[in-house]
């Protein structure tokens, strides 16, 4: 089974999350990345184009053989999909159309989940707002994993079919640990999505249904982009519960690697992350950063210090608890 991993808990800390408080220091030296709030207006064309993509593929990939749906699933479909899984994310902060045009969002959202072939976009939105403004909470931050995850998943093969089967984890977990009643937008998202995997199932067959489905899938477990599911968050170096990644996968995932200067400003959008890295500088070269998101994969499943416990927890509502 490999090794087992060192850790017996996760690393629980009893002072707030970074961000908030380097938000404060930052701004008050540089101001100007204020000018970098608010949403991009090129973004919705984005989006518009990895959907364009999928949608041409319904018909490229009709009558293919199920090896070839497989493979492109994996090396192509699942890219783009992921990408959108990443547009709904900056869809949840609302930063297509911005804070005064909610709905507008929401729609793009459910247009963006299309080719995803799962519902996700409103149901991801509800929970991972809370991971920005409690994380690390053992119960609002439904990013961490569970007791029993770390418990199961505990040696080299272990962590394997972890990160294999993240996308169930990732989906169900919040399920579990901090249940919510479904929104009636969660509901229309369902039935939009229900009615278009119809209409690829009945046009085009269930060979391409199979593509869409299998590439979300597979592009979050054992795929290169999903390894910013791990390097986000997990904790490569003690203390340190934030990493960025500034790699070239970046190209395809709107910026998302650009994780510390995220959290440090979910108001600015993906393309202007850069900018603030740029702009302040000497608050995030010296913070410890991934180069590699296949690296980061290799490391998890390898490193006995690394795994489904090499997460900062806190307690339920902080230091009140």
């Amino acid at each position: 089974m490999g090794a087992h991993v060192s850790r017996t808990d996760f690393e629980w800390s009893y002072t707030e999350e970074p961000h908030a408080s380097r938000r404060k220091i930052i701004l008050a030296k540089y101001p100007q990345i204020k000018k970098l709030f608010g949403y991009d207006p090129w973004f919705k064309w984005q989006v518009a184009a990895y959907v364009l993509m999928q949608l041409i593929m319904l018909f490229v990939m009709k009558d293919r053989s199920w090896p070839m749906i497989f493979l492109v699933a994996y090396c192509f479909g699942g890219v783009i999909n992921h990408a959108l899984m990443l547009a709904i994310h900056e869809i949840s902060h609302n930063l297509a159309f911005g804070h005064a045009r909610p709905m507008a969002n929401r729609l793009l959202g459910f247009f963006a989940n299309l080719p995803i072939g799962i519902p996700i976009s409103i149901s991801f939105r509800k929970w991972h707002l809370e991971h920005h403004r409690y994380q690390g909470d053992e119960v609002l931050d439904t990013d961490i994993p569970t007791y029993i995850e770390a418990k199961l998943f505990c040696t080299t093969v272990g962590k394997f079919f972890w990160v294999f089967l993240q996308p169930f984890f990732y989906a169900l977990r919040p399920m579990f640990v901090h249940p919510k009643s479904p929104e009636p937008l969660e509901v229309i998202n369902l039935f939009i999505q229900l009615a278009f995997d119809g209409l690829v199932y009945y046009f085009f067959g269930g060979k391409v249904l199979v593509y869409l489905i299998a590439g979300s899938l597979m592009a979050m477990g054992l795929h290169p982009v999903a390894g910013h599911f791990i390097s986000e968050h997990y904790m490569f170096k003690k203390g340190f519960e934030t990493y960025s990644y500034y790699g070239i996968l970046n190209k395809v995932t709107f910026n998302v690697g650009y994780h510390n200067e995220h959290h440090d400003f979910p108001a600015v959008p993906g393309s202007r992350l850069p900018e603030v890295k740029r702009i302040a500088a000497e608050f995030y070269d010296n913070l410890p950063q991934h180069n590699s998101w296949v690296s980061v994969l290799y490391d998890f499943v390898t490193d006995p210090e690394i795994g489904p416990y090499a997460r900062i927890r806190r307690k339920h509502k902080g230091l009140k608890s």
